[in-house]
């Protein structure tokens, strides 16, 4: 049944980017590189360097652009700074980006470009912490593994295939599938062996507590676990599809950590990173809109849905969407370029759906709201499809569900029905979350901290994870902890 289901997520993922160009496949020609990157100021020449720096602006469009936030950068800077000095390699150049994503994700690119994702930011807890990760890409970048790489995948497609069922156009669906697939730190189990070692050498040579990176790998197994609860298994933009966090890998960590000792030696500084991080955009950012509870609303566009529910919903940049194992069923959800001279029916016939019934379009309005429905069928699915005009904008619902299926006019009927305009009300009270450090007084407990975040799903087990909370670890007072809140 999962199996099933992620491919239908994947059909209808590519189901309406038939008519990306290639410059919204690979990146806006308006996105740059930084024009104040944190940089360990050395030379940078060759072609590693034009590797990275053709990379560079590929890298900002997938994942959202750069995150400018000059306190957190003047922390990563310090960390960078003291790696530099004692890196095998102190005569390379690093330009770090923090990338305005919630994935959780950190990589190296050819020539000294390190990418660290606000996501993966509000899971670290202290400054050594950050500082493994860092160091463990710094590694992949002194042992020239972006280039191994990339020779032994010459002669790879990156867009080897697509499942598309609604597809018409197939060749834009093997572009399309490049944003989704770039291969940003696709390194072998070896390699990523050696770049621990090399990172855990080099964070406790520059004072750091070796030993957190193994605790950080450990955080991220639970947090990969939080994420398999609630059925968030799409990884392809995340540290965890490539960092596995293995009880042998940590074993491993610790292993080169005991080379500088036992626990307790070097740095850790738990407050200064978390001053670094309060107030930290968490979750969704306001340009690709807020997933609250079931409901998908963007202030922006001044539109909201709602998933029925036991759907599981991923925000992603590129569409909304919605899935629930128990029948199969999916949703997807995005936005079109649409002439206002063309009639809605007119768009849907227009040859971007593949095995469209065309004696199934019909005009109809949602909310009092323009709009056109259709029906569609594929392989094993049966499509649904929603074209609505708001406020001079397009936007496309597409439900599916396993062929043969009674219930399909039902759930397109509830997603679509829900379709509306926001209030201005309404899109004054939509509020990005943020993470906040709070100090935890006498007679605190995690459950009382639990409820005072905002915006998420299983708020105890989440703090649980945010705050590095190992078996029976539980709150100390006068320590700060993370929770979120809007």
């Amino acid at each position: 049944m999962r199996r099933a289901k992620l491919a239908l997520v994947a059909a209808l993922s590519l189901a309406v980017t038939s008519c990306e160009s290639m410059t919204d496949i690979f990146g806006d020609a308006a996105i740059k590189p930084s024009n104040s990157p944190v940089i360990a100021e050395n030379v940078r020449t060759g072609k590693l360097a034009r590797v990275g720096a053709a990379q560079h602006p590929k890298i900002l469009a997938t994942y959202g652009g750069e995150y400018s936030n000059p306190k957190l950068e003047r922390m990563v800077a310090g960390i960078v700074g003291k790696l530099v000095t004692v890196s095998d390699n102190p005569s390379e150049v690093y330009q770090i980006t923090i990338l305005n994503s919630p994935n959780v994700n950190a990589f190296a690119l050819p020539g000294g470009y390190l990418y660290i994702t606000r996501g993966l930011l509000a899971l670290a807890n202290d400054t050594a912490e950050l500082a493994a990760v860092i160091a463990h890409e710094m590694g992949h970048v002194t042992a020239n593994h972006g280039i191994l790489r990339q020779q032994k995948e010459a002669e790879v497609e990156l867009a080897s295939r697509v499942v598309s069922d609604v597809l018409a156009d197939k060749d834009a669906g093997r572009r399309a599938l490049v944003r989704g697939k770039l291969r940003l730190a696709q390194f072998s189990r070896n390699q990523e062996l050696q770049a621990d070692a090399i990172g855990i050498q080099t964070i406790g040579e520059a004072g750091f507590d070796p030993y957190a990176a193994a605790d950080f790998q450990k955080t991220m197994a639970a947090y990969m676990e939080f994420r398999n609860k609630s059925g968030d298994t799409d990884t392809s933009l995340d540290f965890l599809a490539t960092h596995p966090s293995t009880p042998q890998r940590i074993e491993l960590a610790v292993g080169h950590a005991r080379k500088f000792g036992g626990r307790g030696q070097g740095e850790r500084d738990r407050d200064a990173y978390l001053a670094g991080i309060d107030g930290m955009l968490f979750g969704d950012s306001p340009e690709e809109g807020y997933v609250r509870g079931q409901s998908y609303s963007h202030a922006a566009l001044g539109i909201t849905f709602t998933f029925p529910q036991g759907f599981e919903i991923d925000n992603r940049a590129e569409a909304v969407l919605g899935s629930r194992e128990t029948d199969n069923a999916a949703v997807r959800f995005d936005g079109a370029d649409v002439p206002a001279s063309q009639p809605l029916a007119t768009y849907i016939a227009s040859g971007w759906v593949e095995g469209l019934d065309p004696t199934s379009i019909r005009m109809t309005t949602v909310n009092g709201l323009q709009a056109a429905t259709a029906r569609a069928s594929a392989d094993q699915w049966d499509f649904d499809i929603t074209v609505i005009r708001a406020g001079g904008s397009v936007y496309r619902l597409l439900t599916a569900m396993p062929r043969g299926s009674v219930q399909l006019g039902k759930l397109a009927q509830e997603v679509r029905g829900s379709f509306r305009r926001l209030s201005s009300a309404e899109k004054r009270a939509l509020k990005p979350l943020t993470l906040q450090v709070v100090k935890a007084v006498p007679g605190q407990t995690e459950q009382s901290l639990a409820t005072r975040m905002r915006g998420v799903s299983r708020p105890r087990e989440l703090f649980r994870v945010l705050n590095g909370l190992e078996g029976n670890q539980t709150v100390v007072t006068g320590q700060s902890y993370k929770i979120v809140v809007d």
